[in-house]
């Protein structure tokens, strides 16, 4: 009995474990080429049929499943990446001294464009700015095999949904909208860096056994609510503690009265709460091939979940905008401006919500939905309110509709072409050249870091502990993420519980305040070793790990990030009782122990020894995850794995 989520790669085990018949969705078998779109589903329904080979897992064999624990192994279709994400994943990639990458990959240059004056000027500025960059991009693309997509192509999960997605695709991209692909019943999964240089690679990729949230819809979507709506429904229940590590599977009979998008829309926003993705089951808006194999991309009667929520749509729900970073506090649209005032946040929403009000319509871009603007019509520190549809509607959708009632000519009425942003690598490219200065101030080749010598971390300063949220707004910028030294802005959002202040904190040794990174720049020069003590939902790596750390200490990380710390070679520990993360004072030195038999395998626990006190904490190393800590960095640990 299988919900059609997700991981078809539970198959045959799972059948055992859990009533799984493990649901088409993810298998191997559904072998694309990208923009191609050559389908195996036959082979998909003959792998189901015997029960032997499924999917996606590397070693079905020998795989093992206890949900929420083990890590399954997985062999993806393809990989997508933007362009904040793919400066890194490129320059890791470069390093590992391969020569093509071993899945269809793609780049979209979608973040580093500012919102300020309007699409076509914006997008001249962004080429303007980083021209260097974009070279970089296009030239390492052509020379490893990795398709490019120009600024002002569209956002990166739009272009995944009109080129990529298909019904059972399992595409992981470098981006946590990804999962924005669920609309055409992909299961479309947002990773980190590093998980996505080990999949272009060909290293199979590491997932924690995800648990399956059903959520089932009923009645139809009518008047002015929105899929919005249903999200901002389904995460007001579960909030991002409960959505973390599950998939969201969403049921009949309600799904058939939604659209593509309108399901994408959900998918997208899912990723808001935690969830691992969204899915959709196969209906008849998705008729294509995948028609003829509908019975394994939707689930079995009877099927079981780990948690079921239900919404009735034809229950009128009050159309809501919601806050940045916290999708789960939303508000009725007639209660915005009250709130905005009591509060001082800004908002997002849709067209639906906003009407014909007169608004600039922006470059399509990701910048406005990742604080990339620059507004000049209000002065800094005045309260207002920004109502932005990012990303719901493009300039292309509108074109596309003007095309489909009548040919568009220009001025001189000549029929124009639309451009065209698309680079598809070459056959050949022994002679390409990647475009890159040895003294670019925005790119640096990688070095492998230092290796762990074995022994506990001992006397570790504590750089900063974090005060609530630390989700990527508040660790990292775009300016310079291809160039770890220039970067410069390690948790710099971040509140320090000793000031309640953000990008200050006490030097241990000179006992001034100062930045964080310029703090942990000092403790680098200076050979001290550091950690930082986190709060709710934290995560971040390279920088970290570039600067001296050695250990995050959180009461929950990110999954993404968790990923990106253990394979970049620093200790993601969460405490055993999250109370004991008011145990810890910014003064503090630590140190943890227990990390040798941790790392052969052994106890899964380690912990803090301290004056006066002993704290109990966790962490979850798979044997490949130890050995990325053992070697230093996944770049390390792919160089050996290459000899």
């Amino acid at each position: 009995m299988a919900p059609y989520s997700i991981l078809v790669s539970w198959m045959q085990k799972a059948l055992v474990v859990r009533q799984y018949h493990v649901a088409s969705v993810l298998c191997q078998c559904a072998k694309v080429a990208m923009s191609h779109f050559y389908i195996h589903y036959d082979l998909l329904e003959k792998n189901i049929n015997v029960k032997t080979v499924y999917g996606y897992l590397d070693d079905s064999a020998n795989q093992e499943f206890k949900w929420g624990k083990t890590y399954l192994h997985l062999q993806p279709d393809c990989v997508a990446m933007q362009d904040a994400t793919a400066q890194m994943a490129m320059l890791q990639f470069i390093s590992s001294e391969l020569l093509k990458v071993a899945v269809p990959s793609t780049v979209h240059c979608d973040h580093l464009i500012e919102a300020q004056a309007g699409g076509e000027k914006d997008q001249c500025q962004a080429k303007d700015i980083n021209p260097e960059v974009y070279n970089f991009l296009a030239t390492a693309g052509a020379k490893y095999g990795v398709s490019f997509w120009r600024p002002g192509s569209g956002i990166i999960y739009q272009i995944i949904l009109e080129n990529y997605a298909y019904p059972g695709v399992l595409l992981i991209g470098a981006d946590s909208h990804t999962p924005n692909g669920g609309g055409l019943g992909g299961i479309c999964i947002g990773v980190g860096v590093a998980d996505a240089v080990d999949i272009m690679a060909g290293i199979p990729w590491e997932l924690k056994c995800p648990k399956v949230t059903g959520v089932k819809l009923t009645g139809s979507l009518s008047g002015w609510t929105s899929p919005k709506d249903v999200i901002l429904k389904v995460a007001g229940i579960l909030t991002v503690k409960s959505g973390t590590g599950a998939i969201m599977e969403y049921h009949r009979p309600g799904v058939d009265s939604i659209s593509c998008t309108d399901v994408a829309t959900i998918c997208n926003m899912s990723a808001e709460i935690g969830a691992t993705t969204s899915v959709f089951p196969f209906n008849h808006r998705m008729k294509n091939l995948a028609e003829e194999f509908k019975d394994h991309l939707v689930p079995d009667p009877g099927c079981q979940y780990d948690q079921v929520i239900e919404i009735n749509l034809n229950e009128l729900l009050k159309p809501h905008i919601n806050e940045p970073f916290t999708l789960y506090l939303a508000h009725p649209v007639a209660e915005v401006g009250t709130v905005a005032k009591k509060e001082g946040c800004c908002t997002n929403s849709s067209y639906e919500d906003m009407g014909d009000v007169g608004g600039n319509v922006l470059v399509n871009a990701c910048g406005p939905c990742i604080g990339q603007w620059d507004r000049k019509d209000i002065k800094k520190g005045e309260k207002n309110i920004i109502v932005t549809c990012y990303n719901r509607n493009f300039t292309e959708i509108v074109t596309a509709l003007a095309i489909s009632g009548t040919q568009p000519r220009s001025k001189d009425d000549k029929k124009f072409k639309l451009e065209d942003t698309y680079q598809h690598p070459p056959k050949d490219s022994s002679g390409q050249r990647v475009d890159m200065s040895p003294t670019s101030q925005h790119l640096q080749l990688l070095e492998p870091f230092d290796k762990w010598d074995g022994k506990d971390l001992e006397d570790l300063q504590i750089l900063i502990k974090v005060k609530g949220k630390c989700t990527t707004d508040h660790i990292s910028a775009l300016k310079f993420c291809g160039h770890l030294v220039n970067i410069n802005n390690l948790l710099i959002g971040a509140t320090n519980t000793e000031n309640d202040k953000a990008n200050s904190v006490r030097n241990a040794v000179t006992q001034e305040f100062g930045s964080v990174p310029d703090t942990a720049h000092y403790y680098k020069k200076h050979g001290i070793r550091w950690v930082v003590i986190g709060d709710e939902n934290y995560g971040e790596a390279l920088e970290p790990r570039h600067l001296g750390g050695r250990a995050i200490i959180t009461k929950s990380f990110a999954r993404i990030h968790e990923t990106n710390l253990k394979k970049q070679g620093l200790l993601p520990l969460t405490f055993a009782d999250p109370s004991d993360y008011n145990k810890i004072h910014p003064v503090d030195k630590l140190t943890i122990q227990g990390l040798k038999d941790s790392a052969l395998g052994k106890p899964q626990k380690c912990v803090i020894r301290h004056p006066n006190r002993t704290i109990l904490l966790n962490h979850a190393f798979n044997e490949t995850q130890i050995e990325g800590f053992h070697t230093g960095s996944a770049l390390n640990r792919m160089k050996e794995l290459q000899q």
